[in-house]
């Protein structure tokens, strides 16, 4: 069967558990085909990541799912990503919510990632090129933070930037493999709940192992 958006979301979402019908419409009207470049858009549809350059990844398409699914984001959340890459989870998350902000610490990733959401007519996402353990820098309360690179541990300042009840998504462990963490904050703690083992690329920060 020649690999199409339709398949790639019936075979890697569909029959591996997701259900969100928010999440699988995202999916439908963002062809990750527009995010990877070269030969490789002839492996758009594959259940792997694949290079976008600055020795990062664009995720595979379940993994972008689940995390999209497991944070249960509203329209009118205010939602913060850790990780632009290559746009493609981004533009998910534009698809779920009125207002997403986006950190990237590489610039020609950010750069390129804004001119392809703008191409696809996605542009009520705010973009900020910097350190993403330090949060966004501006002061703004978050009710859901995905967090697209693996901590050691979780940086304290996305705790502070999460709101009360708010929900984060973050890869923490060693750099073979990590734990995916659904993080609920409460009013004096947090709790965490262990979605399933997940490898991403380092987040890479003077605060990401604090």
């Amino acid at each position: 069967m020649k690999p199409s958006l339709h398949h790639m979301i019936q075979s890697q979402c569909v029959h591996r558990g997701i259900q969100s019908k928010r999440v699988l419409n995202a999916l439908k009207q963002v062809d990750r085909v527009h995010f990877v470049a070269g030969d490789d858009r002839a492996y758009a549809y594959g259940d792997y990541p694949l290079c976008i350059g600055e020795k990062q990844t664009i995720s595979q398409p379940y993994m972008v799912a689940l995390m999209s699914e497991s944070l249960d984001i509203n329209p009118d959340d205010y939602v913060l990503e850790i990780g632009t890459g290559s746009g493609y989870q981004t533009a998910i998350l534009a698809m779920l919510s009125d207002h997403v902000y986006t950190i990237e610490r590489h610039a020609s990733l950010s750069i390129k990632a804004k001119k392809t959401l703008e191409s696809l007519n996605i542009h009520h996402v705010f973009y900020h090129i910097g350190d993403g353990a330090l949060g966004w820098p501006e002061v703004i309360k978050f009710d859901k933070i995905m967090v697209t690179a693996a901590a050691q541990n979780i940086p304290k300042e996305l705790i502070k930037q999460l709101k009360t009840h708010g929900k984060m998504i973050i890869p923490v462990g060693h750099q073979l493999y990590q734990d995916l963490l659904l993080i609920t904050k409460k009013n004096n703690h947090i709790d965490q709940k262990v979605i399933t083992q997940c490898r991403f690329v380092p987040l890479i920060s003077k605060d990401a192992s604090d």
